[in-house]
């Protein structure tokens, strides 16, 4: 659906070298990355707001690299919002149907709908100065999802938000890729890629150096710089969650804390919250496993052991540890940790 081809771009200092990502339709797309790396870039580009050096853009088989930006079906949300000051909620979201061949009376079924969609039916009279973070980045979205694109590029939309309006704009764009549309969304948090990504891309010095299915490139980092970035390996899909306990795998049964009483979701449990050890030991930990020691990888200030439980799990211990213990590949370990450890993603 979207392809990018060999996209380079120098501006001062800054480049961008042979980018290529293609997104097929339905995709949530998250491209990963530290600021500064060129990410923003890189939607202006597909939105066509900036020209690349060499390279093209693709958008259902046709190239739009010079093609105008309202000519392309493609739709793009900034951190700032970019909202009109001097408009109401409903001119704002209104403000692309301008000079549209369509009725009044369709216009404000649109709006109304865009609105709904966005949860903002109840501010469509006010004005967006006294609006919260959350509500302007959803009058942003219901503005630029009213012409109908195709595909949307969401540049950290949930960056300057609170956890509890993270929660809530992160289900909204949930139910837009449900509805079919396709999204590209660049962010620097691995915890949003995990929520609500099914492929990932992670760019580094002007470039991809990984790219994939969002578990793939969690699970099996191509590099170092990947490995610390994401920092997170152990994510899994609960089968269920009830009284406290998930499912993994439909055979491991982890005790975990769900205040939000979830019955689904995706479990994250970082190395560092896991102990390792010899033996079974007496702890506060409420969750303890046997299991076998399958590989340990060495890192510049810390090495990770991977643990097969019935499921592999990434343990991150220190050097002075893992001499002290003398683990070795092949032996047969314990691994502790407690409910509070795990967070629980929708």
């Amino acid at each position: 659906m979207l392809k990018l081809s060999d996209i380079s771009i120098k501006l001062g200092e800054f480049r961008l070298e042979n980018i290529n990502l293609e997104l097929d339709k339905g995709d949530y797309y998250v491209l990963l990355g530290k600021s500064g790396v060129g990410k923003t870039v890189l939607l202006e580009i597909i939105a066509g707001l900036i020209k690349p050096n060499s390279g093209k853009v693709f958008f259902n088989n046709k190239d739009i690299t010079h093609t105008k930006i309202q000519n392309r079906k493609i739709g793009i949300v900034f951190q700032d919002y970019s909202v009109f000051p001097h408009l109401t909620v409903k001119q704002n979201i209104a403000y692309p149907l301008k000079g549209k061949k369509i009725s009044n009376t369709k216009k404000e079924e649109l709006i109304n709908q865009y609105a709904q969609i966005a949860n903002i039916s109840h501010l469509l009279n006010r004005g967006t100065k006294n609006l919260s973070g959350g509500e302007l980045q959803r009058v942003a979205l219901a503005r630029m999802l009213v012409s109908n694109p195709d595909c949307i590029l969401l540049d950290e939309p949930l960056a300057s938000l609170d956890v509890q309006l993270k929660g809530g704009l992160r289900n909204l764009l949930r139910k837009i890729n449900r509805d079919g549309v396709t999204i590209l969304h660049v962010t620097h948090d691995y915890e949003e890629a995990i929520a609500l990504s099914n492929k990932v891309a992670v760019i580094h010095d002007g470039k991809i150096i990984q790219k994939g299915f969002t578990k793939d490139v969690f699970k099996k980092p191509a590099n170092e710089f990947v490995a610390n970035f994401t920092g997170i390996k152990n994510f899994f899909i609960a089968d269920s969650i009830n009284d406290n306990i998930a499912q993994i795998n439909h055979s491991l049964k982890i005790k975990v804390s769900n205040p939000e009483k979830l019955n689904k979701g995706k479990i994250i449990i970082r190395g560092e919250e896991i102990i390792i050890s010899n033996k079974q030991i007496e702890s506060s930990a409420t969750n303890n496993f046997k299991g076998e020691i399958k590989q340990i990888i060495p890192y510049l200030t810390n090495q990770e052991i991977m643990v097969d439980v019935g499921v592999e799990l990434s343990v991150v211990i220190s050097e002075e540890s893992l001499l002290k213990f003398d683990f070795s590949e092949g032996d047969i370990v314990w691994i502790s940790f407690k409910s509070s450890a795990i967070k629980i993603l929708p």
